[in-house]
């Protein structure tokens, strides 16, 4: 794989600006754009290679990730970050279509998704929806997707249009989105002792089917939350599992049963 460095690509400073490499991008995307170089092939090839590289950099998640590897490996950074990016990873999150779409208001260039499907093909796709009122848009790309890289929060698709949004996203690039798996709220029943003392515990997750040793703080009280990090359903297509959250019950002991029933007989 042919070596690239991001920075160098763009011409900023490893330490410049998110305007700096908003700006940057720009002028280069102006100067590449094939509707000015029509007789020119190779415009094309440097063009998706700005655009790859501002996508990276313009993302602060990426960014990071692509300097810690440039720091780590110098100049061999770019083919490690591509053995664990694709396109759609690269892209995803990006506002290089607004860029795009500037360019064509302001100059009367192609739109966006012209010069996309032209540099893509299909493994670029556009999608559209309008579902009660709510109207949506955006881009993906359909090649193989390197789960595991992919950040929830690059899909901040909550509420009525967040659900809506991941079914387009998924029909229409066929993968699973990441999803973090849903929290599992239970009840854990200790003796008095058992309370007081703290220790290991045996217990039995109903819902997983899962035998599992719960480490129980010394003097825990009733009604008191344990958690347990990533017990909890597991998530979609590379997202994180949810947690699972014990509620203590002290169950009573002998004295106080008789002394609640003698309570009870006497009201």
């Amino acid at each position: 794989m042919t070596q690239r460095d991001y920075y160098q690509i763009l011409g900023v400073d490893k330490n410049a600006a998110s305007k700096q490499v908003k700006e940057a991008y720009r002028k280069l995307a102006f100067r590449y754009h094939p509707d000015r170089n029509k007789e020119n092939r190779e415009a094309a090839e440097k063009m998706k290679i700005v655009n790859e590289a501002y996508a990276v950099l313009s993302s602060p998640e990426k960014r990071r990730e692509y300097d810690s590897l440039r720091q780590r490996f110098g100049s061999s950074a770019y083919s490690r970050f591509r053995n664990n990016y694709s396109e759609q990873d690269i892209f995803s999150g990006s506002d290089i279509n607004h860029v795009f779409e500037e360019m064509a208001k302001a100059f009367g260039f192609r739109s966006f998704d012209d010069i996309f499907t032209e540099f893509y093909g299909k493994e670029y796709r556009r999608f559209e929806f309008k579902r009660h009122g709510v109207f949506g848009g955006g881009f993906v790309f359909t090649g193989p997707l390197r789960r595991g890289k992919y950040d929830q929060s690059q899909f901040p698709l909550t509420g009525t249009l967040g659900k809506l949004s991941r079914y387009v996203l998924e029909k229409v690039s066929g993968s699973e989105l990441p999803g973090n798996g849903a929290h599992i709220n239970d009840v854990i029943r200790l003796s008095p002792m058992e309370a007081q003392k703290g220790g290991p515990y045996a217990y039995f997750l109903k819902k997983k089917s899962k035998k599992l040793v719960v480490k129980i703080p010394p003097g825990v009280r009733d009604g008191q939350r344990i958690r347990l990090t990533g017990m909890g359903e597991n998530g979609k297509g590379g997202g994180k599992p949810g947690d699972l959250y014990l509620k203590v019950q002290i169950k009573k002991s002998l004295i106080q049963k008789i002394k609640g029933t003698i309570a009870e007989l006497t009201k």
